[in-house]
């Protein structure tokens, strides 16, 4: 029997310690009276919500859609100091970043971040030249202590034996730093767990249609649950919009003439099948501010970003022929054409950047975080950077604990040292996880070795309790789909621990077969039926 023909009859049995379901959730949110209430499960949301119920509070957090379900998920993947920062002169910034993204990388996420070798050609005519470059990264690793090493320049030769995909013509040199890279929606998906870890209640795909007020003060939301139609309220003694893209529109609920706070930035990316391995990432500076990245990711090349000014619909961003010509275009100038097929694409993703209001265009517009404080109360806060996410969580609780009366009724002080190293779910080697997946699965079970590296290095220790699973059930250890590594317990995982309800929810954040183009029809109806068994 095929894989496939087997699914609808997988994981129907109970699962320890799942989620509870929607039901059960509405039920605890509307019961109940919350500290605060999160507006919006993006990863800036999240990281508020993590701190929260840290500090001991009582946290809710909603999400009209999927956590992570826009701009979070669609990411240039990168968790960096920020090279181009240094030549606007923000040198304390680009410190800020690398501190950040050390501590994810050594303590927090050891897991899911993962360093990244970044090349930098400098070709004759390009924006810069080959000492400027070459001081650059040195400065740039100078500032993160070397912890990557020494930022160097490399001959064209050297560069294109690591790399052949390079292309050559014209190379004077190449700048060589050091970074680290994620999956976003693995990161958030994480984070969300470590928020309810720690106490919180959350829900996804549940939109909010209007604000409670008491004597003219934010007090709550109503709420929808987009999947089922039941409506309920949360009541809360402070209300956070962390709604990205939409944080304009929860404003002007509270306040119909308020002015606008933010600018949308869009970003696009393309996914490509790799036609050989990749030793390093390409960072090709396109002017003053601008590189366009070409990254090694999920066995995949992923390709962008753009960095245009939207004005649309937040809903409605989507990849267009424009975008996938200039991606394309941009990459070429340091990618070789075999590498650029069309033929190669699996997949292409659009997100927003949510950057403060003012003059000026996007492409030099600062990636910094704006909080504000409404007529009825409530904060919103949008914008800054996925290396600091954790930073900005804690941003957020300083300015809650300033706020006059202390409204949380908390004592707050020690919210600067909150979740300054305390790691994600499922912190450990991924070397070591995937050799004991390995050594001690059961007889008969298909877990092999390239699913053991992935489940090690998207799960991390929690990769042990997807084993169990395919132990209960062997059948659930057989691959989704025959071209990527995925297997039918990460769906049942996602379903009862991860609070995956649609296909997209599976396919798009919680696993990668979208990205690799392997998201068929066949595959979307399965997924769909395991998660209609939820009990």
């Amino acid at each position: 029997m095929s894989t496939l023909q087997s699914v609808p009859a997988l994981g129907t049995h109970p699962s320890a310690g799942r989620n509870p379901g929607r039901s059960e959730t509405r039920e605890l949110l509307s019961r109940a009276t919350y500290d605060l209430l999160v507006i919006g499960g993006g990863i800036l949301g999240t990281s508020v919500a993590w701190h929260a119920a840290q500090a001991g509070l009582r946290v809710a957090m909603v999400d009209a859609g999927d956590f992570a379900g826009a701009t979070s998920s669609a990411s240039s993947k990168l968790v960096h100091g920020g090279l181009r920062y240094l030549q606007t002169g923000a040198v304390k910034l680009v410190a800020e970043n690398h501190h950040e993204r050390r501590v994810l990388a050594k303590d927090v996420a050891p897991h899911l971040v993962n360093p990244l070798t970044f090349y930098l050609p400098v070709y004759k005519g390009g924006p810069h030249g080959t000492a400027k470059l070459g001081a650059g990264v040195f400065a740039y690793s100078m500032l993160s202590a070397f912890g990557d090493g020494v930022g160097r320049v490399i001959s064209p030769a050297k560069a294109a034996a690591d790399n052949p995909a390079l292309r050559t013509e014209n190379l004077k040199a190449v700048a060589v730093y050091g970074d680290h890279q994620m999956n976003d929606a693995r990161v958030a998906v994480m984070t969300v767990r470590a928020a309810v870890d720690s106490g919180a209640v959350v829900l996804n795909h549940a939109e909010v249609t209007g604000l409670r007020f008491t004597r003219g003060r934010v007090t709550g939301a109503e709420l929808r649950d987009r999947l089922e139609g039941t409506e309920f309220g949360v009541d809360a003694r402070l209300v956070l919009n962390a709604t990205g893209p939409w944080v304009d529109h929860l404003r002007k609920m509270e306040d119909a003439g308020v002015s606008p706070s933010i600018r949308l930035s869009k970003g696009a990316h393309l996914v490509l099948k790799r036609k050989a391995p990749w030793k390093a990432a390409m960072a090709t500076p396109i002017d003053k501010y601008r590189i366009t990245f070409a990254l090694p990711w999920e066995d995949q090349l992923l390709l962008g970003t753009t960095d245009e000014e939207y004005t649309g619909d937040p809903a409605d961003v989507a990849v267009t022929e424009s975008d996938i010509r200039q991606i394309l275009g941009e990459a070429s100038l340091s990618v070789r054409d075999e590498h650029l097929s069309r033929e190669l694409m699996t997949y292409a993703f659009a997100g927003l950047r949510v950057l403060p209001g003012g003059p000026g265009g996007v492409e030099s517009a600062k990636r910094e975080t704006v909080v504000s404080e409404g007529r009825g109360g409530m904060l919103s806060v949008a914008g800054g950077k996925w290396t600091t996410y954790r930073h900005i969580g804690r941003t957020v609780m300083n300015k809650l604990a300033g706020l006059p009366g202390r409204p949380l009724g908390a004592d707050m002080t020690p919210v600067a040292g909150l979740v300054r190293r305390v790691p994600l779910p499922g912190v450990a080697n991924p070397n070591a996880v995937a050799h004991r997946l390995l050594v001690d699965r059961e007889p008969g079970t298909c877990i092999d070795p390239a699913t053991a590296r992935h489940l090690a290095t998207h799960y991390g220790a929690l990769s042990f309790d997807i084993a169990r699973l395919v132990n209960e059930d062997p059948a659930l250890g057989e691959r989704i789909h025959p071209d990527g590594p995925e297997i039918w317990a990460q769906v049942v995982y996602a379903r009862d621990h991860e609070w995956a309800s649609t296909a997209d929810d599976v396919l798009r954040r919680r696993t990668t077969l979208t990205i690799r183009g392997l998201d068929t029809e066949d595959v979307r109806a399965r997924v769909t039926e395991l998660l209609a068994h939820a009990g």
